[in-house]
Order: C-alpha cells, then sequence, then structure tokens
C-alpha cells in the first residue's frame, strides 16, 4: 500500500474535525441543515488553515444520502465515491495552473450538463486569484447565476488580488490562523493514533515553527518520524530545523545589549559550527528580541519556562523599548541583506557588530533626541528667531510687520480653520473601528511586530469611502511615522484594512495629540488678534 503523509492522512472528513475555525463550520452546517446553500462561496485564509478541507466536506454534506446535523456521513455510495475520487462530479480545479480564459470556458459548457450520480455539480478552484483578467471576465455571467445542479467554491490566500465583481457575486468566509493550543490538541490526537511519543515542550515548538499552519505542522511532525525516533523532545525538533538552542540566543542578544562583541561572535561561532541555517538563527534573534519588547510591554509570555521568564525579566532591566525596536528593525534588515548575498556568514558577522557599535548608536540617538527637541520646539512655537519668540505676545508693532497677512481696505473677518481638525470630526465610525483590535492581533500573531508594536493603543476611522484614518491619541514620534511610512509596512496595513472593508482603501496617519496642539495654538493666535481689534485673515 503507497504511504500517504501525515496531513493528507489525518485530512478532516467532517466539519466537527476542523480544528479552530469554528465560526465558518457552525455556519456551513447551519446552511446545509436549513437547505439554503449559496451557489457561490470564497474561502480566504492562510495557507494550511482548512479552506480545500473545508470545500470538500462541504462538497460531500451537499450531496450526501444521509446528511446528519449538516455532515456528510461518509459511508453512502456518494460520500465514499468522492472520497476515492472516482465520481467526477465533483471537480477540483487549481487556478495557478489552469488560468486561461480557455479552461473557464471549459467550465462554462459542463455546466450545462447534469450531474452523472451526484444531486449537485460542484467546482472547487484553489487559489482562485491566480486567474487572468480574461478568466475572471469569462466567469463572471455563470458565477452570477449558475444553473441550480452547479456550485462553486473558491478558495484564496490574496483575496485583495480579487475582482470586485468576482467578491461581490460570493459568500465570503475568512479562515483565521489556528492557535497554537489548537495546534496542540490535534497534534496530541495524531500523535496517539499513530503511537507517536513526543514531549509537550515539542509540540509547543512544532506549533510555533507552524504560524498557524496545521498542515505545516503535521509536515514537521512527519519529518521526525521518517527519522526513525521513537521519543522526539524539544531540542531535536529544533535540531531537524536548525534552530539554535535558547541558551545561545539569549547569550547572543545579552551580548548585543550590553555591546559585548567578543561574546556575541563566541557563541555565533558555536552555533555556526553547529551546522546550524543562519536564516534560522536569524529568525530566532529577531524572535526573541521581539519577545523582549512584548514582555517589556506587557509583562507576558507564552511558550517559555519560568526560568526562561526569569532571565526574560533580568534582561528586559538593563535596556529599553527604543533599544529592542531598534535591535529588531536592524536584524530585520540584516535578514533581508542575507537573503541575497553570496557571503552570507560574513554579512551575518558584520551585521551583529555593527549592532554591537555603542559609538554609531550614541551618534544616532543624539540625532534623533535632537530632530525630536526641535519638533517639539516647533510644535510649541518657542524657536527664537532674533530677538523674538514665537510665543511671545505681539503688540501693536505686529500689525505694522504683517501687512502682507492682512488688507485694512478690505476690513475682512478673521477666519482661522484647522482643516486636520475638521477632517477628524467628520470622520464617520465604521466596521473597521470594531475590527481594528483583531488586525491588530493578527499582526502581533503573523510576526509583524514593527507594526504592531508602534500601532499599540491606537484606533481606526473610516474617514470617507477610500480612506480609512489611524489616529494616535498619545501621539505619533519622528521613529514610530519612519516605520509605519516603510513601503513594506504600509503595504501590510493597507492590505489588511482593504480586506476587512472588502475593497482597496488607502490610509492616513493622524496624530491627535498634534492636532490638539495645533488647535490650542491656533485658539491663543485668535484671542490675541481680537484683542488687538485688527480685522485681517490668517491663511493657514
Amino acid at each position: 500500500m503507497a504511504y500517504t503523509a501525515l496531513y493528507r492522512e489525518f485530512r478532516p472528513k467532517t466539519f466537527s474535525e476542523m480544528v479552530g475555525q469554528e465560526h465558518i463550520t457552525k455556519t456551513l452546517k447551519n446552511q446545509i441543515i436549513a437547505n439554503r446553500v449559496g451557489h457561490a462561496y470564497l474561502f480566504n485564509g492562510g495557507r494550511g488553515t482548512g479552506k480545500t478541507s473545508s470545500a470538500k466536506i462541504l462538497a460531500r454534506a451537499i450531496n450526501c444520502l444521509n446528511p446528519k446535523d449538516g455532515e456528510p456521513c461518509n459511508e453512502c455510495e456518494i460520500c465514499k465515491g468522492i472520497l476515492s475520487g472516482s465520481i467526477t462530479d465533483i471537480v477540483e480545479m487549481d487556478a495557478a495552473s489552469n488560468n486561461s480564459v480557455e479552461d473557464i470556458r471549459a467550465i462554462r459548457e459542463e455546466v450545462n450538463f447534469l450531474p452523472t450520480i451526484a444531486k449537485y455539480r460542484v467546482y472547487i478552484i484553489d487559489e482562485v486569484h491566480m486567474l487572468s483578467t480574461g478568466a475572471f471576465n469569462a466567469l463572471l455571467k455563470t458565477l452570477e447565476e449558475p444553473p441550480e445542479h452547479v456550485k462553486f467554491i473558491l478558495a484564496t490566500t490574496e483575496p485583495q488580488k480579487l475582482p470586485a465583481t468576482i467578491l461581490s457575486r460570493c459568500q465570503r468566509f475568512d479562515f483565521k490562523r489556528i492557535s497554537n493550543e489548537d495546534i496542540i490538541k490535534r497534534l496530541k490526537i495524531v500523535c496517539k493514533e499513530t503511537k507517536i511519543e513526543i514531549t509537550d515542550e515539542a509540540l509547543n515548538t512544532i506549533a510555533v515553527l507552524s504560524e498557524g499552519a496545521m498542515r505545516d505542522a503535521l509536515s514537521i511532525l512527519e519529518r521526525c518520524v521518517q527519522d526513525g525516533v521513537t521519543n522526539i523532545d524539544d531540542n531535536y525538533i529544533k535540531d531537524l530545523v536548525g534552530i539554535p538552542k535558547l541558551v545561545y540566543i539569549k547569550q547572543i542578544m545579552e551580548g548585543i545589549l550590553n555591546y559585548n562583541i567578543e561574546q556575541v561572535l563566541e557563541n555565533t561561532n558555536v552555533i555556526l559550527d553547529e551546522g546550524k541555517d543562519i536564516g534560522n538563527f536569524v529568525w530566532e534573534l529577531i524572535k526573541f528580541a521581539k519577545d523582549l519588547l512584548i514582555y517589556k510591554t506587557s509583562k507576558k509570555l507564552d511558550l517559555y519556562s519560568k526560568e526562561d521568564i526569569k532571565d526574560i525579566e533580568r534582561i528586559c532591566e538593563s535596556t529599553d523599548k527604543e533599544r529592542l525596536l531598534n535591535i529588531v528593525y536592524n536584524l530585520s534588515e540584516l535578514a533581508n541583506n542575507i537573503k541575497t548575498s553570496s557571503q552570507k556568514i560574513i554579512i551575518f558577522q558584520a551585521g551583529l557588530i555593527k549592532l554591537c557599535n555603542k559609538e554609531k548608536e550614541s551618534t544616532n540617538s543624539d540625532l534623533e533626541r535632537r530632530i525630536q527637541h526641535i519638533e517639539d520646539m516647533l510644535k510649541n512655537g518657542s524657536i527664537q528667531f532674533g530677538n523674538t519668540a514665537l510665543n511671545q505676545p505681539k503688540t501693536n508693532a505686529y500689525s505694522k510687520s504683517s501687512n502682507a497677512n492682512f488688507d485694512r481696505q478690505n476690513n475682512q473677518k478673521i477666519n482661522i480653520r484647522d482643516s486636520k481638525q475638521d477632517q477628524q470630526h467628520s470622520a464617520k465610525q465604521g466596521p473597521i473601528s470594531t475590527e481594528w483590535p483583531n488586525i491588530l492581533n493578527d499582526f502581533k500573531n503573523n510576526g509583524k511586530f514593527m507594526i504592531y508594536t508602534n500601532l499599540l493603543n491606537t484606533n481606526a476611522v473610516e474617514i470617507n469611502d477610500m480612506t480609512v484614518g489611524i489616529e494616535f491619541p498619545n501621539g505619533l514620534t519622528s521613529f514610530g511615522r519612519t516605520m509605519l511610512d516603510r513601503p513594506e509596512n504600509k503595504n501590510e496595513i493597507i492590505k489588511q484594512i482593504s480586506i476587512v472593508c472588502g475593497k482597496e482603501m488607502n490610509v492616513k496617519f493622524i496624530d491627535l495629540k498634534e492636532n490638539n496642539s495645533n488647535q490650542e495654538n491656533q485658539n491663543n493666535a485668535e484671542n490675541m488678534i481680537n484683542e488687538l481689534g485688527i480685522p485681517f485673515n490668517i491663511i493657514e
């Protein structure tokens, strides 16, 4: 008998076996029970979250001869035929390799024929965002009004690439990243049925490495089994995927924080001598720096032992958030440089030495502090120009020297307007405001910690039909704006917001602290001008 991969052998056969997607399976079961199944579905989510499995279960459930509570029986002739692939009424198509107009035209011709055995002909189109523009156009009419015996299930990891005309014709279901807890529960079931002995720490490591994808978790577990190991522990998993031990990672990070080049290089050489993968090495350093930053912010961390938490607490006491943010940013940049370099070890070691250069970091910090100080002084209007300060009370001399700002003959009224304030008040609350915490949590869970940490304590409001404003009640620092304005970060924010809004959106960062400060300065100016009794316009 041919060998079957674990992720195929343990693919869920009913909705109740699905992991971490109860919000979707419950709705689908209720539709089947009520006989109100839609004609077109769009399953969206990351890899390995159950999109294709749900599509297969749904295809069997609506054709099953003996369905029970919205579930397929998997025992009747139809269910067995679909499971074995012998029934041609269930068509699975990979749009990545079948994305032409001709492929869709073939479907349009087939839908006119009645199913051979099943009640419904079901088309499961995976990676549907890969279809060409012409193929999408060819699919539109059929997708909108298919024959009663035809159902479409589209699956994608990038719904923002689908035309709005396709999105509007489908019932959309968003699959979440599977939590580490749910992955561990499922892995325990698999290990029990396959008689694999594994420690809880090893299961935790697999769950973290899978990044919310159940298929990836099963693939990692399968690699361990194929090596013939009878008892799998945490160290074996890390050795298998080339991850350095945490003790070395902690020592390297302490060396970086203490600007101790010798300590950093010594531990780095040990890891490299063991043949560890440099990509995984940098990934572990970034992850640990991110975890330090999270602990520094929230005092909470998962998947660490009590002893590790004590070490983390001690390390955090010796540094600040800005230093950790800089380390995360520099390590992320180093990871990108390593990918494109033919001298990976040299680039890696040079990058670590750069992180230990206290003099360079001090110079950069001084420059940032000076720029921030100048910005603060500009905001407060207290920078001295000659013998006059911007925030000094104005006398009648002001009116004599300000004839460029007003016209006595026109006798115009004072008009001070804060366009930013008007824009803020005109913003309307929409679904994005309630989904914003979930978006932030997704950034955190997906490892987008640079975005997550800079968007903490922010709010999102819909300014208009095309723009979402992200409000910073505590102000937006120059460092934070620089990080968020980076193309890769801003594009990721726009992507997630567009997914929630169901259409492509723009993003505007709103510094509420700056707005309030500007409004206060303008109010003071208005009061001063009113006291002078001189009618003129101030144009912003």
